[in-house]
């Protein structure tokens, strides 16, 4: 654990070049992040992690996917059904809080079955963000509703659903992307809103949900926070905020550090996210010069960063009996009955 770097990885396609595995091997990314562009097939999405692990010499390298459900959703048939987005959750939920959360724990079980079979340690998921009228569509319909507590309710069923498949949720986005009006993958947003607009709504489900073992930043500027750094790249919202009001202890990761949001080249960015408080350093896209550069300015996990990673590694258990053609054929009534 000591000798890997404070960072997560991605690839460029289905299996790892050589430069890629030279790249793993001499700088030992701490773990690695899949996306539909990794993946086509059991045997490829098997063998493709097993080859991450191996490149690092460590079998329990931990695996990340963003496997919502809806539009971000990087597993599909056959691998895995088009399960619904988190708002299709939320509606159930208005009508019947039960089955909305019965079902929202059911989804994260299947999503579960769906990843341990492949060899994944960990889902993006669940997405705690609150949204507000006019906010950009890019949390969207990713989101439970537009109740703080009723989000909060649904991901933790989500989060308790994964665990019991074995499975380790990462909550996003901390401390809350909802209200954001521009897309962070290309823009920079900008939150306006004061800070006690932001307790009663945006910090909550992160607060309720804050013992998680992981969590991912937003590359958002909260101006009554810190108007000048979005979250990631914030020592006053990650101590004040995060890790402060919210309460969260756990492992903190960067949102991908490739968004446009992000400003300067790739050491800067880095060297960045860990001197705001950041445990670890997320790059997605798999481009070799994009992550040398983030390589070399990174450095190897230690002290309560390391600590929190391996919590957050240790809390990962086998997963329960549930059986898994019960468990489809109960979350298809909940969907077919409100379709």
């Amino acid at each position: 654990m000591s000798e890997s770097k404070a960072m997560i990885l991605g690839a460029a396609g289905t299996r790892l070049t050589a430069d890629e595995k030279a790249l793993y091997r001499d700088e030992r990314p701490w773990g690695f992040i899949l996306f539909a562009r990794n993946i086509s097939e059991e045997g490829q999405v098997r063998d493709l992690i097993a080859a991450m692990r191996d490149s690092v010499g460590r079998p329990d390298a931990p695996v990340f996917v963003d496997q919502e459900g809806g539009r971000v959703q990087r597993l599909r048939p056959p691998l895995a059904p088009n399960y619904p987005h988190a708002a299709a959750l939320g509606a159930l939920y208005a009508q019947d809080p039960a089955a909305g959360l019965r079902a929202a724990w059911l989804m994260s079980r299947l999503h579960a079955f769906d990843l341990a079979r492949l060899g994944f340690s960990a889902d993006c998921l669940p997405v705690l963000d609150v949204p507000v009228p006019g906010a950009h569509d890019v949390i969207g319909n990713r989101a439970y509703g537009q109740d703080p507590q009723a989000v909060a309710a649904l991901g933790r069923a989500a989060a308790e659903g994964l665990m019991a498949g074995g499975i380790l949720p990462v909550m996003k986005h901390v401390p809350g992307h909802g209200r954001a009006g521009a897309d962070s993958h290309l823009l920079l947003p900008r939150v306006d809103a004061s800070l006690e607009e932001l307790r009663a709504r945006d910090f909550v489900p992160f607060k309720a949900l804050a013992g998680l073992p992981m969590a991912m930043t937003a590359h958002v500027v909260y101006a009554a926070l810190d108007p000048d750094n979005p979250s990631t790249t914030s020592a006053r919202v990650i101590e004040q905020i995060i890790r402060g009001e919210i309460g969260f202890d756990g492992l903190l990761m960067s949102d991908d550090v490739s968004m446009k949001a992000l400003s300067g080249d790739f050491g800067t960015r880095a060297q960045a996210i860990l001197a705001a408080g950041c445990d670890l350093i997320l790059h997605c896209n798999g481009v070799m010069d994009e992550m040398r550069a983030v390589a070399q300015r990174t450095p190897e996990l230690a002290g309560r960063a390391a600590a929190r990673a391996e919590r957050a590694l240790a809390a990962r258990h086998v997963a329960d009996r549930t059986e898994e053609t019960a468990a489809r054929a109960e979350f298809d009534r909940f969907f077919q009955a409100v379709a």
